[in-house]
């Protein structure tokens, strides 16, 4: 199979990773998947895999990098061909670019997809979320961010919005919960706490794309700071691929069983969070995600013009 994404990730635990001269052979949980060896140039081992020191050889004088991960995303270390120095010529491209540009984009397109969810929101539910002129006042701010070229601006102007968007939210949040707006930690809500393990593991399965592209995880457009690019990259998708799945454990299945709380924090169960998984796993679109870091991949080689992969 011929694949457009230049990288190959292998998520769980268990899989076999071995490989002929021409060939990548993944033997998981009863499947065999092939994959050309010269199209690969950055396997992703995310878990407890078996790894042979042969296809580290074939992959390594292939030009390809080896990059590890923990369970949950986070890198643990990277293996690459010696004098091999693409990453570096990545992270100028990186650092050369027009970044406000893409900030705005970025900016945009995370308040879009917000505004999209609240109207779903408000249709599957038949009745209104917004206060009167909020809806205005949101739609109001996407023709803002067009004007904005500083970034401290675009980034002034996204936080508010944000902010909005989850009061506006929390109006679908069953009150006895005591959610009213988004907290950074420690949380002390379950809503909060919930948001706040969906989002890690979404920054986790992104940041497994964005070392899969050898970009600079830390230089990002719209935010700063360690992690940055991949919390550029999930901003447009955390309504969609999160956000809908904590308001809908909230009204439908949530007790108080599956908490427990203290004047400074709320603590998630373990059977909750089992669960979290398992519908966070079903709600994170790795291809989307990979499409995306691609795109970005594609832009700064000058190849593509950068769009946001809904």
């Amino acid at each position: 199979m011929s694949r457009t994404i230049p990288w190959l990730a292998v998520y769980g635990f268990g899989a076999h990773i071995k490989s002929t001269q021409k060939k990548l052979i993944v033997l998981h949980n009863g499947s065999v998947e092939e994959y050309p060896l010269d199209e690969i140039k950055n396997l992703l081992i995310v878990g407890g895999h078996h790894l042979s020191s042969t296809t580290i050889s074939h992959l390594l004088r292939n030009g390809s990098y080896i990059s590890f991960f923990e369970p949950d995303g986070t890198p643990v270390g990277i293996l690459k061909p010696f004098g091999n120095a693409h990453d570096k010529q990545i992270q100028h491209l990186q650092e050369d670019l027009p970044r406000h540009r893409y900030a705005r984009t970025i900016a945009q397109a995370s308040l879009k997809s917000r505004l999209i969810a609240i109207e779903t929101l408000q249709e599957q539910r038949g009745s209104h979320l917004f206060y009167e002129g909020e809806q205005q006042i949101l739609h109001n701010a996407l023709h803002d961010l067009e004007n904005l070229e500083k970034p401290d601006e675009l980034r002034r102007l996204s936080d508010l919005t944000a902010n909005m968007y989850y009061e506006i939210l929390s109006r679908d949040i069953p009150k006895c919960f005591d959610f009213r707006r988004r907290t950074m930690q420690p949380q002390c809500d379950p809503i909060n706490a919930i948001f706040s393990f969906g989002y890690a593991m979404l920054f986790g399965n992104c940041c497994v794309s964005v070392i899969g592209a050898r970009l600079d995880p830390d230089l990002g457009l719209l935010h700063e700071g360690p992690g940055s690019l991949v919390r550029d990259f999930i901003g447009p998708f955390k309504a969609e691929m999160i956000d809908h799945v904590v308001c809908s454990i909230a009204r439908d299945s949530l007790k108080p069983g599956d908490f427990e709380q203290t004047s400074s924090r709320c603590m998630l169960s373990d059977s909750l969070i089992k669960n979290l998984i398992s519908a966070f796993r079903k709600s994170i679109d790795n291809q989307k995600l990979d499409n995306q870091v691609n795109n970005f991949l594609k832009v700064i080689q000058k190849m593509e013009d950068f769009t946001v992969m809904y």
